[in-house]
């Protein structure tokens, strides 16, 4: 159990300097975020209506942020967060769902299991994803708009670098 904690740890750290900037393929039309879907099955999991890098990158803001949450690792190729909260270890996913005749919008799960990969309903975990699931929609908001922020200064840096060498 400790050996493949450790490799898990490793391994989310390895993957963990990937890049998590804004998306550099052309920009979709986002729509604007409404409430959460209602919770699922299980209380380990909640549908969310956001783009699934969005809502990953969401969740690590709110989990660095919420005191008690230990941040461990994470790795965007797998969309996992490693983290601990109120001496419970487990691992945050984000999983885009696909459209079908129920699902019309881009819509993203968010799962919590144990570090096995195992299905998980403690009560902090449980707790957290309410948290998640409260505080996700206003977090993605916050995130386009940095990432949109961001990306019109990169345009203007380098529309003036243009200019300037024109000169």
């Amino acid at each position: 159990m400790t050996r493949k904690l450790a490799c898990l740890c490793l391994l989310a750290l390895l993957i963990g300097g990937c890049r998590t900037g804004p998306n550099e393929r052309t920009p979709e039309k986002t729509l604007p975020i409404e409430a959460p879907l209602p919770p699922s099955v299980t209380p380990g999991e909640f549908l969310i209506e956001a783009d699934k890098l969005d809502t990953w990158n969401a969740l690590g803001q709110i989990a660095v942020r919420t005191p008690g949450v230990e941040y461990q690792g994470r790795a965007q190729i797998m969309d996992i967060y490693s983290l601990r909260y109120r001496g419970v270890a487990f691992m945050a996913l984000t999983k885009s769902v696909l459209l079908s005749d129920t699902i019309k919008r881009t819509t993203t799960r968010v799962t919590a299991t144990t570090l096995d990969g195992k299905p998980i309903d403690s009560k902090p975990v449980t707790e957290f994803l309410a948290l998640l699931q409260r505080e996700l929609p206003a977090e993605i908001e916050s995130v386009r708009a940095k990432q949109a922020a961001q990306k019109k200064a990169k345009a203007k840096g380098k529309a003036k670098a243009k200019k300037k060498k024109k000169k």
